[in-house]
């Protein structure tokens, strides 16, 4: 057993929490807005993409139960039968609606498990709970099929209606106990730890279980319990702007995989922007750009954030509650450059859409990190990481040095070699 990892039997038959998942990851922050991964469900397992969110609990799938309201999805609707339907006494019921905040009671033994869950977006699925099979390889290649508890959405209000969703649904990652990973830990697959590293290039890598995480190299604060839902919270913390605080009140963070873009409320936002302003050079000019509200356009068109990344300072993050818990935001995870050659600002002012003074972090601000969510031991970490190239149990240890493998030319993420040594030291002091 290697030091920074708690010992595991060697045999991850005799100890399976000690497995792990890993899946693929598909998409982008832009343009397509999300990260997604193709799961395996139903008896024969058919395949279904599903939107990767660790705001929220339940994962669910639009399905022909018959459908009301579905979006054009890439996969044929997922069918449930009669023996499939969870019943409304069942546990699991009782607990989604304990994470709904709703009114549960149930009129018979037999009645359905029926759910409503809205999101921030002002999206929505109504649906019913039902059970069925995910087939998972594991680390240790075996394939195992736990039958899970998800949602059968048959009524939804999800973007446009005319054109195909990328996805099929959405997979919960949250810390309930509907929630996926829960139900993986209490079927004794793996330990509930989730984590995921969203590649700035596209694409990453997600993973259920322990074995991955680098436990004394990365950054860890304590869980904080959130006011807002189940979301995943590292706590309160000061906001720095080129090596200065910007002074506003500490910020209440959650991190959200479910959000393309960070979320700042007015505050912060408005004193973000004021810097921003204040220190860019003259060669970059304000203009219009439909992708988001605040973009800029350089002497001739960016190719990649590469072009411009010197132009802006690094944000940074200080979590109270943490020991030198600093995550430090660098330009790149804070712009993108658009399909018209344009920088924008991909942190948004969260209280212009309802958000009030939820301060979220979303996936521009975690690509090219691995960010774990530990709730075994209520802790959230996260360390610069490659995440181009999914791990296996033999690579496990090229994260130990955040970007630097050898195996990537420093290009890939504009940074030298010999900067990465200073630059993503690991925290062992």
């Amino acid at each position: 057993a290697r030091a920074d990892r708690p010992a595991r039997t060697a045999h991850a038959d005799d100890d399976p929490e000690a497995s792990s998942a890993v899946f693929q990851l598909y998409g982008n922050v832009y343009p397509h807005g999300l990260y997604y991964v193709a799961m395996s469900i139903g008896n024969p397992a058919k395949p279904y993409f599903l939107d990767v969110d660790t705001g929220s609990d339940l994962t669910w799938l639009q399905c022909d139960a018959p459908c009301v309201s579905c979006s054009k999805v890439p996969h044929p609707l997922y069918r449930p039968t009669k023996n499939k339907l969870v019943p409304c006494v069942d546990q699991l019921c009782t607990s989604l609606h304990g994470g709904l905040s709703k009114n549960h009671k149930c009129d018979s033994p037999k009645q359905q498990c029926d759910y409503e869950v809205k999101y921030a977006d002002q999206g929505s699925s109504l649906g019913v709970l039902v059970n069925d099979s995910f087939a998972v390889r594991l680390a240790n290649a075996s394939v195992v099929r736990p039958s899970l508890a998800f949602g059968c959405g048959y009524d939804q209000e999800v973007g446009s209606s005319t054109e195909v969703a990328p996805t099929d649904g959405v997979l919960g990652l949250g810390s309930g106990s509907i929630s996926l990973l829960s139900q993986f830990k209490q079927h004794g697959i793996t330990k509930n730890v989730v984590g995921h590293c969203l590649s700035m290039r596209g694409g990453g890598f997600l993973f259920f279980g322990d074995n991955l995480v680098p436990y004394s190299r990365a950054t860890w604060v304590p869980m904080a319990r959130s006011a807002f839902r189940n979301y995943y919270s590292p706590g309160s913390a000061s906001l720095y702007f080129g090596g200065r605080s910007l002074g506003v009140r500490p910020m209440e963070v959650v991190l959200d995989s479910g959000s393309s873009f960070t979320y700042f409320s007015a505050q912060p936002y408005q004193a973000l922007v004021t810097a921003l302003k204040g220190d860019l050079s003259k060669t970059l000019k304000e203009v219009s750009d439909p992708s988001l509200p605040l973009c800029w356009k350089g002497k001739k068109p960016f190719k990649s954030v590469l072009d411009v990344k010197k132009e802006f300072k690094s944000l940074v993050l200080n979590f109270a509650n943490g020991k030198k818990a600093l995550m430090e935001i660098p330009p790149e995870n804070y712009l993108i450059v658009t399909k018209y050659g344009n920088a924008c600002l991909g942190i948004l002012n969260g209280s212009e859409i309802g958000l009030k003074d939820l301060n979220i972090v979303g996936d521009i601000t975690m690509q090219d990190q691995m960010v774990i969510y530990d709730n075994e031991r209520g802790q959230i970490g996260w360390i610069r990481a490659p995440c181009d190239r999914i791990p296996n149990e033999n690579t496990i240890h090229g994260f130990e040095e955040g970007y630097c493998w050898p195996q990537f030319p420093s290009s890939i993420f504009g940074i030298q070699n010999e900067e990465c040594a200073v630059n993503y030291r690991s925290n062992k002091e």
